[in-house]
């Protein structure tokens, strides 16, 4: 597993972070976001659905579990499962097309879907520190440590 540990001292830093990732991105990837309550996990996926060029708002999927943009001949899915208590609640939400292997798929709150999700290419922690936060991005398969090798050499 490869890491890459990131300072993102306001808001501007992540949203470069999340324009820096998008770059690097070159297919489809299933994207986990964890940390507290304001640690910046929607402005991060904003910032990189953004980059990515999705031309409307980026909703927050806070109240409608899931939010799902074109990008070209792709899909990308932004879920956030905060007020998910149970898994099984997933069902009827048919994720069945995360699991394409060329979709673009960001989880907030992932642990509260654990087994109803496709396993996840890169993990993205976010953390308080100071006025500011830190990323620290995990690749977890193959194409994350790919994505994260070429992170780096764009950096």
């Amino acid at each position: 597993m490869n890491v890459l540990q990131q300072e993102l001292p306001d808001e501007t830093a992540t949203t470069a972070f999340g324009g820096r990732l998008a770059a690097a991105l070159d297919g489809g990837m299933v994207i986990y976001l964890h940390g507290d309550l304001g640690a910046g996990k929607t402005s991060f996926a904003r910032a990189f659905l953004r980059a990515l060029g999705v031309g409307e708002r980026v909703k927050s999927p806070t109240y409608s579990l899931i939010e799902s943009y074109r990008l070209g001949d792709r899909t990308a899915w932004h879920l956030d499962l905060y007020r998910i208590a149970d898994p099984g609640e997933l069902e009827w939400l048919g994720l069945d097309a995360l699991a394409d292997p060329s979709a673009l798929v960001l989880v907030e709150w992932p642990e509260r879907g654990k087994g109803a999700l496709p396993a996840p290419d890169l993990q993205i922690d976010l953390a308080y520190a100071g006025a500011g936060r830190t990323a620290r991005v995990a690749g977890l398969t193959p194409r994350g440590t790919r994505l994260l090798a070429r992170l780096a050499a764009n950096a």
